[in-house]
């Protein structure tokens, strides 16, 4: 049976970092990498019997494949400080590897905890994150926002959930949507992506009915409604950010390239809910 080590990348972690490592107590290594956290994250992580080393911060990818370098084992199970690792999701790692795995990767469904309840709805739900990888097979790569894990042959699914406390409350998303928009927006523009005033009024409003009606954010009530209007926000200040830049460069009016076509592409029209795999549509 193949081992496998646990890697968590950590700045001022110290509220999730012990249950997040106690989650995974069963695995044959932990290994925390730490950005120069100010709190207890660092005693708490060595008290729950991780191996921690100390990295200054070099985004989260670099970050991430470093952590898998000092890694003992092969296969690597990475898992951020404010995720679980259940019971169930622990036993189907445990029987996958007890055999032969068919991939080099895993997908894994992920939930998050937000506004109280488990949201399994809205472009919250399946937030597939790769995350269970042999790493002589796979890399992590990206750039500002939406790290991912890129495998030499396409990665298999598991079935189990990843637990996400991600946000403390609604504030707390709404700061962060405002944070990774202006990373998110730059990451288009550097891809050559560009919107207009047509798009900042269609893309908003397809996230919304997307979230809302096709996602059946409407089953969820009340929270089900203020996320997909969350969801439209990101979506808008991400191209209203996204249009800045361009007018930043062109040195032109709002309204001069009204005229343009819209930008095409579905990517504009993701909600912006902190890092994620570049094809999640979920929270982070």
């Amino acid at each position: 049976m193949p081992s496998l080590s646990v890697t968590i990348v950590t700045l001022n972690e110290a509220a999730h970092i012990a249950a997040a490592i106690r989650s995974v107590s069963w695995a044959d290594e932990v290994i925390v990498v730490d950005s120069g956290s100010t709190d207890e994250t660092v005693a708490i992580a060595r008290r729950e019997g991780a191996r921690v080393e100390a990295r200054g911060w070099t985004g989260w990818v670099d970050q991430k494949n470093y952590a898998a370098e000092l890694a003992t084992h092969d296969w690597i199970l990475s898992l951020d400080a404010d995720e679980r690792v259940t019971p169930d999701l622990a036993a189907e790692i445990r029987a996958l590897l007890a055999g032969t795995p068919a991939h080099m990767a895993y997908r894994i469904p992920r939930v998050a905890f937000h506004l109280g309840r488990w949201i399994r709805t809205t472009d919250f739900y399946p937030d597939f994150q790769t995350r269970l990888y042999e790493r002589r097979h796979a890399r992590w790569r990206g750039k500002y926002v939406h790290e991912s894990l890129s495998s030499d042959t396409p990665p298999g699914r598991l079935t189990h959930e990843l637990q996400h406390f991600s946000f403390a409350n609604l504030a707390d998303h709404l700061d962060r949507l405002n944070r990774y928009s202006t990373l998110a927006a730059r990451q288009l523009y550097e891809s050559g992506r560009r919107t207009n005033v047509i798009g900042l009024m269609v893309h908003p409003v397809a996230a919304f009915v997307r979230n809302y009606v096709l996602r059946r954010g409407f089953l969820d009530g009340t929270t089900g409604l203020t996320l997909s209007a969350v969801n439209a926000y990101g979506v808008f200040i991400k191209m209203a950010k996204l249009h800045e830049l361009q007018r930043q460069t062109a040195g032109t009016p709002l309204a001069a390239d009204a005229s343009a076509p819209p930008a095409p592409t579905a990517a504009l029209d993701m909600p912006i809910q902190a890092r994620g795999d570049a094809d999640s549509e979920g929270a982070r």
